[in-house]
């Protein structure tokens, strides 16, 4: 199964957190097929040092997550893929369906819109606003 998983997820899975029990199963009950794009792999990196910055987590459990993060992209437990080329184009017209009603940030719209168009089969998230919106775009959401 390819699986788009978005930065909550992500987070959950290399920090303890409320979702990581979860996110663990879910992993370990799926063996799916992880895409990780560049986009992803910087906001992870980002929401990593921000748990540094907000006293969340110590800089050795990030270096560690980190670490464990080397070692999944290294055996290919993710596989990593290209932002596609027409990224920016689908994520406006999503922009342009979707913000004005639901106030969807820029970063999720840019999630979904790589995930439909590398044809994710599932959309992980732990972040409820981002699930509606890949919802409402036709992901099928964990």
């Amino acid at each position: 199964m390819k699986v788009y998983a978005d930065t909550s997820f992500l987070v959950s899975l290399y920090c303890l957190d409320a979702h990581s029990a979860s996110a663990i199963r879910q992993v370990r009950r799926s063996n799916p097929a992880m895409m990780l794009t560049p986009l992803t792999e910087l906001e992870l990196a980002n929401a990593l040092e921000l748990r540094v910055f907000r006293k969340e987590a110590s800089s050795v459990e990030i270096r560690a997550a980190r670490a464990e993060m080397q070692k999944h992209i290294q055996s290919g437990f993710f596989s990593m893929v290209a932002m596609p080329v027409t990224v920016h184009e689908l994520a406006q017209r999503i922009a342009f369906r979707q913000t004005a009603a639901t106030g969807v940030r820029t970063l999720d719209i840019l999630h979904v819109a790589s995930a439909l168009l590398l044809r994710a089969e599932r959309f992980w998230t732990f972040d409820a606003h981002q699930a509606k919106l890949a919802e409402d775009e036709g992901l099928r959401v964990r």
